[in-house]
C-alpha cells in the first residue's frame, strides 16, 4: 500500500515491458504503492482503460490525483517527484546519453526485439501459440544494428554502466531481459561485452528480481 497520505497508483500488465519499467523505477526509489493489473489486450477492459488513458495502453500512474501516462514521462515524474537515488545524472553528457537510451528503446528496441522476436520465438510457443516464423526472423535481422548502437553507448561509460542505475536502464532493461530468453537473443547480447555486462549487473538487482513476471501464464506482453 502507499505510504501514509499519499494516494499512489500504478495501472499495468503483468508481462508488458513498460509496466516493469515504472516498477523498477518506484523499486529503486523505495516508493510504496498500489498497483491494478488490467489487461488492454482483453477487449472487456477497454471501456475502463480508455478513462484513464485515451490511446488504450498501459502502464498508467495516478497520484493524489494527478494522472500520466506514456513510461518515459511516467519515468521523469517518479524521479522528480519522490525521494531517494537520483536516476537521472547530474552531468548533461550523461542526461543526454540517457535520453538518447530512452528514444533509442522505443523507436529501435521495442518493436523488433520484444514484439517480433521475443513474442514470436518464445512467448506464443510457451503458451500455446503459433508464432509467426517471419516476424522472428524480421526481429532477428534487426537486433545486431540496433545491440551495436547501445554498445558503443554502454562501452562509453556515461550510462548502461554496472556501477550506476538511471531512467535508462528502467526502461531498457525489460526489452533486452525478454530478448535474453531467446538463444540468438541471449547470443547476439554475449557478443557485445559492455551490454552483456550492464545486462548481468542490472538483472542481479533486488529491484529487477522483484518485478520479473512470471511467464507461465497466457496473454501476449505489450
Amino acid at each position: 500500500m502507499p505510504e501514509a497520505g499519499v494516494d499512489l497508483t500504478l495501472t499495468g500488465f503483468r508481462h508488458s515491458v513498460y509496466t516493469r519499467s515504472v516498477r523498477i523505477a518506484l523499486a529503486e526509489k523505495g516508493v510504496a504503492y498500489s498497483y491494478v493489473e488490467c489487461d488492454p489486450f482483453d477487449p472487456t477492459n477497454a471501456l475502463s482503460l480508455m478513462q484513464s488513458h485515451p490511446f488504450g495502453r498501459v502502464p498508467v500512474l495516478h497520484h493524489d490525483g494527478f494522472r500520466v501516462y506514456e513510461v518515459a514521462a511516467i519515468l521523469g515524474y517518479v524521479d522528480a517527484c519522490f525521494a531517494g537515488i537520483g536516476l537521472t545524472p547530474g552531468d548533461a553528457q550523461a542526461a543526454a546519453r540517457m535520453r538518447q537510451v530512452i528514444a533509442i528503446a522505443d523507436n529501435y528496441v521495442y518493436w523488433p526485439l520484444v514484439r517480433q522476436a521475443f513474442s514470436h520465438g518464445h512467448y506464443r510457443p510457451l503458451v500455446g501459440e503459433e508464432g509467426d516464423p517471419a516476424a522472428l526472423q524480421k526481429g532477428l535481422t534487426e537486433a545486431p544494428r540496433v545491440l551495436d548502437a547501445l554498445e558503443e553507448i554502454a562501452a562509453e561509460g556515461l550510462v548502461l554502466r554496472g556501477d550506476a542505475i538511471c531512467l535508462a536502464s528502467c526502461h531498457l532493461f525489460p526489452m533486452l531481459d525478454y530478448f535474453a530468453l531467446l538463444p540468438e537473443g541471449r547470443e547476439m547480447l554475449m557478443q557485445r561485452d559492455a551490454l552483456a555486462a550492464w545486462l548481468h549487473g542490472m538483472g542481479r538487482r533486488p529491484s529487477a528480481l522483484a518485478t520479473r513476471p512470471d511467464l507461465s501464464d497466457e496473454e501476449t506482453p505489450e
